[in-house]
């Protein structure tokens, strides 16, 4: 499959699953700005099934490179981000991992579980990448349970393979050109924004500023019956250069833990 119809399948899938952000979107295109995608994020297990190395091999494949390795030991991930060799226009894609040896024997079971339903011809394909949740009927005890011990567990157990967000590159903007006026606007148009460590992650001395939206609230089925879950956000990063005078095209860990808790139901801001 080629790369850009693998980017048109998920930015298509993530507008279809969070108006939210397709609102957002369309109203910074009305705003005169031009919306470039800095960089794509994605949640799996550590299975080597479905792991960060596994998914990162499809974008591998269609000239991307490891550029940068991440630890979150509160939140028990890995995550690696991916540059494409070739064209810098492209965007980046940052992919994550749960560490689920670190988790109850009951979070690894369901997780092996989910992972051997996913069809052997699906998994070396490219499309699993937005193939979504791949292991039956949801059991709603079974979300309630990971959600105990994990958020991004829960998540990825309702919603599988798909894009967790995409994110604005705020560089490219003319008027709305600093993360500081991007909230400013979202709140204007009553979005609800992540504030977990600050609106802003990250300082220019950081080389990287970043916020996000809460996830949008949407209507899961599971056997029980039809709940709300928070499924995805969407996130803006301003860049600066470094010494060589060319940008930051890394991530600050501190910045992204934060992030993360964009899907976070427990919040108490939402």
């Amino acid at each position: 499959m080629e790369l850009n119809k693998i980017l048109n399948n998920l930015w298509q899938q993530y507008v279809e699953e969070s108006p939210a952000s397709l609102k957002i979107y369309d109203l910074l295109t009305a705003a005169g700005e031009n919306v470039v995608n800095d960089h794509i994020a994605f949640r799996t297990f550590d299975d080597p099934r479905i792991d960060v190395n596994h998914l990162g091999s499809f974008f591998k494949k269609l000239g991307y490179e490891e550029k940068g390795e991440y630890e979150f030991p509160t939140k028990k991930l890995f995550a690696k981000h991916y540059e494409h060799k070739d064209n810098e226009e492209l965007p980046k894609i940052f992919i994550s991992h749960l560490l689920t040896k670190e988790f109850s024997p009951f979070l690894q079971e369901q997780v092996k579980i989910c992972v051997d339903k996913i069809p052997s011809s699906i998994i070396h394909a490219p499309e699993l990448l937005f193939s979504g949740e791949l292991w039956g009927e949801l059991d709603y005890e079974v979300y309630k349970k990971l959600l105990n011990e994990s958020e991004y567990a829960a998540w990825f157990y309702v919603f599988g393979f798909r894009a967790n967000h995409f994110t604005v590159f705020v560089n490219h903007f003319k008027n709305l050109d600093s993360i500081k006026a991007i909230n400013d606007f979202l709140k204007k148009h009553d979005f609800v924004l992540n504030n977990s460590g600050g609106e802003i992650k990250g300082t220019p001395e950081e080389l990287l500023e970043q916020s996000s939206t809460m996830a949008n609230e949407v209507d899961v089925k599971f056997k029980q019956g039809t709940f709300k879950v928070l499924n995805s956000y969407y996130e803006f990063a301003k860049r600066y250069p470094k010494n060589d005078g060319k940008l930051y095209q890394g991530f600050i860990a501190a910045s992204a833990d934060k992030i993360f808790e964009s899907t976070d139901v427990n919040k108490e801001y939402r």
